[in-house]
């Protein structure tokens, strides 16, 4: 596939300072795609310079211009969306109906809220003998992850924009090839030198550059809890903002009365769902003792449909996991399930029968967990989703809200009012009702370990500005 050799900077791509790449692996084949310069601080420096010299007439732009950059930036992404979808399944392994329709779909649609957005956001008000003023943070570093390779640059880059930044991304190592299309469309879309900047890499090296560069007023980091605690540490130590978007165990709570086939059918698809790499994943399915065993018979069935294939095939439900030290990991989470006494439904720790070669994953099924196991605290970022068993709804909301995570949730009632009232108890930063559908436009953003910040919406803008008072 295509790969430039070149960072992305200052409105060209630019050669690197260094001579090591990083390979780009199909994970449905295991065979080698492309090659990406492995980019050291010498080029996170240059980058971040030219980030520093475009802040001042980007910031100056009228937002309804900045607005009309992203409007171009969208339909660049629209005009491009087959390639870009291609580019993902072959070097992350979703499925291509699920790239075509979300990977790049969803983008597509936040780049586009933003647009508007910066036409038509306060970014000034008047409040009693003051105007208040909402201004660009800076420059801001952005590291994102390999899951959600072009939602995870553009829940970055658009809000970013919209507000006045500028910006320099660090790719995941795994999945830069679409990160250097978006560059392209970037171009294409006639943003200013220096104003969006592309630096590949291993996030030890070009990541902890970035996040430690002195020039980086806000570091925007998704991915895991632990990398996340330390770009906290650094961010902390030279008192710049931060925005962390982390891990979650989501808990889909159903209570009596509610539609309990289609919350575990609409459970399970959640599951598997990008192989189950989704942070927000609702892996832990909590349902009262009476009709546990129903739930559990439900479930098994439900992911017995979704067999592992080529991701390529229009016809394939589920791909395979983006590489093998997530496989084994995955496995590994697997086997310690089974270990500590929970019960397997279906799948397993086993290659799927037929795959002779790709890092595949069968869609299992625990029961018989208790909230204590290894299964049901720890992010296993697989499609694999653990049943647990309450008593009443006390029990339920403890056992939703005991884990370190607070990102997502779910509840299923006999009617709204009574999920909702549920709901207000669960300690989570978004919660679906009822199968309510993903909303662009709301906050994404969890509680405790799952992160500081939001993304998406008027809130993911307000992360990017910051505030100055004149009094009269």
């Amino acid at each position: 596939m295509k790969a430039h050799d070149g960072m992305y900077i200052d409105g060209a791509w630019r050669p690197a300072a260094g001579e090591d790449t990083i390979a780009v692996v199909n994970p449905a084949d295991e065979q080698e795609i492309g090659a990406v310069p492995a980019g050291t601080a010498a080029d996170v420096d240059t980058a971040v310079r030219a980030a520093r010299a475009a802040l001042p007439g980007w910031a100056a732009t009228a937002p309804a211009e900045r607005g009309e950059r992203l409007a171009a930036l969208r339909d660049r992404l629209v005009a491009r969306a087959d390639e870009i979808a291609g580019t993902i399944t072959a070097e992350l392994g979703s499925t291509l109906a699920f790239s075509k329709a979300v990977q790049v779909g969803v983008p597509v649609a936040v780049t586009g809220s933003y647009a508007e957005l910066a036409a038509n956001y306060a970014f000034e008000e008047r409040v009693g003998n003051s105007t208040v003023l909402l201004e660009p943070v800076g420059v801001v570093g952005a590291i994102t992850p390999w899951n959600y390779p072009l939602h995870q640059i553009t829940n970055k880059v658009a809000p970013a924009l919209a507000a006045g930044c500028t910006i320099v991304v660090k790719p995941a190592e795994d999945t830069p090839l679409t990160a250097q299309l978006f560059a392209e469309c970037a171009a294409e879309a006639g943003l200013p030198a220096g104003v969006f900047n592309l630096v590949t890499g291993l996030g030890t090296v070009a990541g902890q550059a970035l996040a430690e560069h002195p020039g980086v007023d806000l570091v925007s980091f998704t991915g895991s809890t632990a990398v996340g605690r330390k770009i906290g540490a650094i961010a902390g130590a030279a008192v710049k903002r931060v925005a962390l978007e982390l891990g979650g165990k989501s808990a889909n709570v159903i209570l009596p009365g509610a539609d309990l086939p289609k919350a575990v059918a609409v459970n399970v698809a959640d599951v598997v769902r990008n192989s189950g790499q989704s942070c927000n994943a609702l892996t832990r399915m909590l349902v009262h003792r009476d009709q546990y065993e129903e739930a559990v018979a439900l479930a098994a069935e439900a992911a017995r449909t979704y067999v592992p294939g080529d991701p390529r095939d229009g016809e394939s439900r589920l791909g395979p996991l983006v590489n093998a030290k997530q496989r084994d990991r995955v496995r590994g989470y697997i086997a310690k399930g089974v270990e500590e006494g929970a019960r397997l439904v279906t799948g397993g720790a086993e290659a799927p029968e037929g795959q002779k070669s790709g890092y595949y994953v069968s869609p299992t099924v625990f029961a018989d967990v208790t909230p204590d196991m290894t299964i049901a605290q720890e992010e296993i970022f697989g499609p694999v989703v653990s049943i647990l068993k309450y008593e009443d709804e006390d029990d339920a909301v403890r056992i939703a809200n005991g884990t370190d995570y607070g990102l997502a949730s779910a509840v299923w009632a006999a009617d709204e009012a009574t999920a909702t009232a549920f709901a207000r108890r669960l300690d989570a930063g978004q919660v679906d009702i009822n199968g309510g559908r993903f909303n662009i436009l709301a906050p994404f953003g969890g509680y405790k370990r799952s992160g500081v910040g939001r993304e998406l919406g008027a809130h993911g803008l307000t992360e990017y500005l910051q505030t100055k008072s004149l009094q009269f």
